[in-house]
């Protein structure tokens, strides 16, 4: 399976990355890393790359491409993945309301509304 994994600066971003790494090395799949530019995250987009970087090598799958993607998160990761043929689109996000009801942000929403392709929500 051809995997695109879209990272923003966020602790779930982090968490997303590790358990992509994970799965891709255990099932064999094909996997682009893109991390996309929120100022307001905890994490620069420089570092959220070398994080990535860092994690692919140190699963031995230093091959993967890591791009940074500029503009808006949402639009830049969907438009990402309209241009490759890309069996599924993996992000984070969603919190649990006080109900127990996911709550999603805004970026995770419109990508769900506009992927051309399955997204895997990791929480």
């Amino acid at each position: 399976m051809n995997v695109l994994l879209g990272l923003g600066g966020s602790d779930e971003s982090v968490k997303t990355l590790r358990r992509t790494i994970e799965r891709t090395t255990d099932v064999g799949d094909d996997l682009t890393v893109v991390i996309v530019d929120k100022p307001e995250s905890k994490r620069s987009q420089d570092e959220m790359y070398q994080q990535a970087r860092e994690a692919l090598d140190e699963a031995g799958l230093e091959d993967r491409p890591v791009e940074k993607l500029e503009g808006d998160p949402g639009s830049a990761l969907v438009d990402y993945a309209e241009q490759g043929e890309y069996d599924q689109l993996v992000i984070g996000g969603g919190t649990l309301s006080p109900m127990g009801k996911i709550q999603l942000g805004p970026i995770t929403e419109f990508v769900l509304l506009n992927a051309p392709t399955t997204v895997k929500l990791v929480r």
